[in-house]
């Protein structure tokens, strides 16, 4: 869209008396401009040391010789700042930007233009390759910050924050070849106003900005990155732990290797000789947002001063104080984050399942008893991700049982997949103790007759025989949870006489549980085209279903 011809004066006692026709032309991101613009015109506002601090034209338009003044004034301020602080402190610490850089000049550019309401700032990196690479690069070392904060007290924090990522840029992708994962230049880029002292100048710090980010969503993931106001909140209060436990080196060592993400973090921890791990640290931070106790365990709590008083409160689920009572419930979640449900209420033992739906999952839990002291223990859950616990006298002793399921299905390549849980919690009667040790008995008799019928197997193969199959024919749907059937039975000779790469365990008890179903959906996936393809499937369900058994009883009529 062309632009008309803009003559702009400025107060001769504040501002060089400028007359100019559009200012310098600048490529802005449409995603974080407020009118979604992809350039703008722009003029050079102040000059420091080591910035240039350009305005963007159409702000300057609409405001008043007074309010131009008062900008010019923060500009000057902040350029001092840049200079002295800023620019030394992290530059010192992380390493110098790309200096002089693509364009040659051992000064930044520093670009405000109207933003999105909850934006600080961007840096982008297409900025630092030539316009042969990226036609709308900038050819400057360069970041943008939104002129809505131009006279906010939190401007320094927000320009610290985008320079951190100009360093990253020279740091990593520059010296390693490699673009660091998102959240981890971001982490970097959150702890630089901390690191500058700005969390202790009182008033409305920044710090303070993401504490209330993170209470009002404190679930979401800190890997997971879209940019919005909760990923900061969340990401910023685990790097304020990260550093605690492990010192701003840990930061800085991570930025100058060339392993990215959380595999930077691990091997930069096994570097410092410490069994200490990324995972094993993210399960104790969200223990700690919980508790931050250090009389409890100095590594359950925060030390800075601004965070010692933060608690989250988790989720409650409240069980009846008497009577039957029973609660259940199915979650969705993502990789890294924290979820936090507290069980209160009930009476006598209460019983928790947890089922991870097959996603990894690390599960501690937290039981307070009535004179507020704290015990921390873990799930131990099976090959399905399921376990349960019992706490015995429930309210009676123990007030308060806290579970944190926490998704840890990979370390890189995060895609935002949603992955989903379940619990359960029942008060336990003492009859029902009785009948509980009576199923525990059944299924330890199950388990030996699995055993026994492995063992058969073996010896059958030993003496040459085959167990011959029992039916001719499939002649229901088959599914999980059957239990002394004989078609199930009949199934398990059929998957068995398919092989070991169908059905490896060969087990034939008449009960399909876990080993069955997995043996059906890789006869189902071997026989896709017949099976799957015509339900619109990829992968096999477990579920022996009408097309499933036509294929099972056409290969037994052979």
């Amino acid at each position: 869209m062309p632009k008309k011809l803009k003559i702009f004066l400025f107060s001769f006692l504040f501002f060089p008396l400028f007359v100019f026709a559009q200012g310098t032309k600048f490529y802005v991101d449409p995603d974080y401009d407020l009118y979604q613009r992809e350039e703008i015109f722009a003029t050079e506002i102040e000059t420091s040391q080591r910035a240039h601090f350009f305005v963007d034209n159409d702000f300057l338009e609409f405001l008043t010789e007074n309010q131009k003044a008062e900008i010019q004034k923060s500009l000057r301020e902040l350029g001092e700042e840049f200079d002295k602080k800023i620019y030394p402190v992290l530059t010192q610490n992380f390493g110098p930007e790309w200096n002089p850089g693509i364009d040659g000049d051992p000064k930044i550019t520093i670009l405000f233009h109207k933003m999105r309401k909850d934006a600080g700032g961007y840096f982008n990196s297409g900025d630092e390759y030539p316009k042969i690479q990226n036609p709308k690069s900038n050819q400057r070392e360069m970041v943008y910050l939104n002129a809505d904060n131009i006279l906010s007290p939190l401007l320094k924090s927000f320009l610290a924050h985008e320079f951190v990522h100009l360093i990253t840029f020279n740091q990593k992708n520059r010296n390693f070849g490699v673009e660091e994962e998102t959240w981890l230049n971001e982490a970097r880029a959150e702890y630089a106003p901390t690191l500058l002292g700005y969390d202790d100048e009182g008033g409305s710090t920044y710090l303070q900005m993401r504490i209330n980010q993170f209470l009002k969503k404190p679930t979401d993931s800190i890997v997971e990155w879209g940019g919005e106001s909760a990923d900061y909140g969340a990401l910023n209060l685990f790097t304020h732990y990260l550093v605690e436990r492990f010192g701003k080196e840990i930061l800085i060592d991570s930025l100058h290797r060339k392993e990215t993400g959380i595999s930077s973090i691990d091997a930069t921890l096994k570097d410092y000789g410490l069994k200490d791990t990324f995972s094993q640290t993210f399960i104790d931070w969200t223990i700690t947002v919980l508790i931050n106790d250090c009389e409890f365990d100095p590594k359950y709590c925060y030390k800075n001063k601004n965070l010692r008083n933060l608690r989250l409160l988790p989720e409650i689920a409240f069980l009846p104080l008497s009577g039957e009572a029973e609660l259940s419930s199915s979650k969705s979640t993502q990789n890294f984050s924290g979820n936090w449900i507290r069980f209160i209420g009930g009476s006598e033992d209460l019983k928790i399942k947890f089922d991870g739906m097959g996603n990894f999952f690390r599960v501690p839990y937290i039981t307070q008893d009535r004179s507020g002291k704290y015990k921390i223990d873990y799930f131990n859950l099976d090959e399905n991700q399921r376990g349960e616990i019992l706490i015995k006298n429930f309210r009676k002793e123990i007030v308060s049982v806290t579970i944190i399921p926490v998704a840890q299905t990979k370390i890189s390549d995060f895609k935002g997949e949603n992955l989903y849980f379940a619990y359960q919690a029942k008060i336990v009667k003492h009859k029902e103790k009785e009948s509980e040790e009576i199923s525990k008995l059944l299924a330890q008799i199950e388990k030996l007759k699995q055993q026994i019928a492995y063992y058969q197997q073996k010896i059958n193969e030993i003496l040459g025989k085959s167990q011959p199959i029992s039916c001719k024919k499939i002649e229901k749907n088959l599914y999980y949870g059957l239990i002394n059937d004989p078609q199930v039975r009949c199934l398990q000779e059929f998957l068995k006489s398919q092989g070991p790469e169908i059905y490896p365990e060969g087990l034939v008890t008449g009960n399909f549980l876990n080993l069955t179903k997995q043996a059906v959906i890789r006869f189902q996936e071997k026989y896709k085209e017949e099976i799957l393809k015509p339900l619109g499937l990829e992968f096999g369900t477990g579920f022996v279903g009408p097309l499933t058994r036509s294929k099972i009883n056409q290969l037994l009529q052979h």
